[in-house]
């Protein structure tokens, strides 16, 4: 069988096109992805929440009222622990499985959200913010894994990105959240101990539902991986899937059973394969997403709108377009391909980020100008409309596709674990860049990040659209070694199904 005949690639499914799934095709794979997706909803609902529920926390405590730092603890203590999470997180999937990496993840985030609820002083709050983190640091490895390792090759980037979807939806769910528990007596409480109802709902789910296949082959459980995949394909592409799944998981045992963090640095296929993964992790980070999503109130007011009501109603309004253009960016992924479309996606950011940067200069010169204040609100609209479709679901769709089975869980944590270093350095200086160089300078700054990300994405990152794993590792190892060498490394593979 040659690699462009394998089942699941471009040259496979043109020999036979009956046998190609569409996203809504499969009942199965789809309720597979978005039971695997609430994972991406706690993550987006933690990141979104405490900016509303700490206005309500400083009420309550005097202390937090008093000190900047307790505030930035109990904020950044949940990156502290999707850190620690992540990291860890790439080991629990190589060694116990996707399943029960997220059912742990589910019962530590919801335990975090009964202690955050229940509370009596900053300091045990800030343990449960720790405890969070580390579930959602565990589910940002797992999820996007566990989706690709179950999808069809044609319609992998679609389903993992739909794991985004659940993430911007969960930030747009904490704003909603965030206003319904204004008037209710415990207003913080509520907001943060709701989000353990999710990590319920999926712990409840996840029981019924199988492992991974590709990790079940590779530790040669055959026959619950059959099972499920006999839920997936066809009869007709089933048998070949499974041939194919046999010659990789043949492969993967004549490599080292136990990978340890040093061996990813051994392996020069892999080197490549990790510096693109944790590269687009780190941009995704350093072109600022997260900057808008935690400070858009703040931005807003920036720019000259002072009242909190029309502040946040207007964060609403952007966390609603990212939210919108993740949809979309679940459509072209699949269409358009990772590669171009992130480089369209940094383009656009480019631009927004000009506008933004250029608004706020114009605006400090002249303040009395309102029209430099709705100027930023386009600009900001403009960038989540950009970013969301391509920046927010390539690194972890790209992520979740480029390693090979036996790295795969660990070098998605390293490189899950690079994107919440990143997310905690830039939620951290942010505000003082702004309050040093100005706003107008600080998104200048970005604008110069999103330059570099664009060469970046250029030369090392690949595209992976339509190719199965098989083929994703073929191009690490021509990379590496050239494409002579790279042939006859990817024939040694594939020498037992001839």
């Amino acid at each position: 069988m040659t690699i462009g005949s394998m089942p699941g690639s471009s040259g496979y499914l043109n020999l036979y096109p009956e046998r190609k799934i569409s996203y809504f095709s499969n009942p199965y794979v789809l309720g597979l992805t978005v039971t695997a997706g609430i994972g991406g909803l706690l993550f987006g609902y933690d990141t979104g929440v405490i900016s509303g529920a700490l206005l309500y926390i400083e009420d309550d405590f005097e202390a937090v009222k008093e000190s900047s730092f307790l505030q930035e603890t109990i904020v950044s203590m949940a990156l502290v622990g999707a850190m620690i999470g992540a990291a860890s997180g790439g080991w629990i999937n190589d060694s116990y499985g996707r399943k029960k990496a997220t059912l742990l993840a589910d019962v530590v985030f919801a335990v975090g959200a009964v202690v955050m609820a229940a509370a009596p002083d900053p300091y045990v709050l800030i343990v449960g913010r720790l405890l969070v983190g580390l579930g959602v640091g565990v589910a940002s490895v797992t999820a996007p894994v566990y989706i690709a390792e179950a999808s069809p090759s044609e319609i992998r980037g679609g389903l993992v990105s739909t794991n985004v979807l659940m993430i911007t939806g969960g930030q747009f769910l904490s704003y909603l959240i965030n206003l319904a528990f204004t008037e209710v007596p415990g207003t913080w409480r509520w907001m943060l101990g709701v989000s353990g109802v999710p990590a319920v709902i999926q712990f409840s789910l996840m029981l019924f539902l199988p492992e991974s296949p590709r990790w079940l082959f590779i530790k040669d459980d055959k026959t619950k991986a059959i099972a499920v995949l006999s839920k997936i394909y066809s009869p007709d592409r089933l048998e070949d899937e499974i041939d194919s799944l046999s010659a990789a998981s043949e492969e993967e045992c004549r490599r080292k059973n136990n990978v340890r963090y040093r061996d990813v640095f051994k392996s020069k296929e892999i080197r490549l394969a990790l510096l693109a993964g944790a590269g687009l992790q780190a941009f995704q980070q350093f072109t600022g997403i997260n900057t808008v999503m935690y400070y858009s109130p703040t931005i807003v007011q920036m720019a000259g709108f002072s009242s909190n009501q029309q502040a946040l109603l207007l964060s609403m309004i952007v966390a609603a377009v990212n939210a919108a253009g993740t949809i979309v960016g679940i459509y072209l992924i699949d269409h358009v391909g990772r590669k171009k479309l992130a480089l369209a996606s940094l383009s656009g950011v480019l631009a927004s980020l000009a506008i933004l940067s250029g608004a706020f200069f114009a605006e400090s010169s002249d303040s009395t100008n309102g029209v430099y204040g709705w100027l930023a609100i386009i600009g900001l609209a403009l960038y989540i409309a950009c970013f969301s479709p391509g920046m927010g679901p390539v690194p972890w769709t790209v992520n979740s596709e480029i390693y090979p089975e036996a790295y795969r869980g660990i070098c998605g944590g390293m490189s899950a674990t690079v994107n919440w270093i990143s997310n905690l350095i830039v939620a951290q200086t942010f505000l003082s860049i702004a309050d040093a160089v100005g706003t107008g300078a600080t998104f200048l700054i970005l604008a110069c990040v999103a330059v570099l990300a664009i060469v970046f994405v250029g030369i090392f990152v690949p595209e992976t659209k339509g190719l199965t794993f098989e083929e994703v590792e073929k191009i690490w190892k021509e990379r590496a070694w050239g494409s002579s060498e790279g042939k006859e490394s990817t024939e040694g593979l594939l020498e037992d199904e001839a």
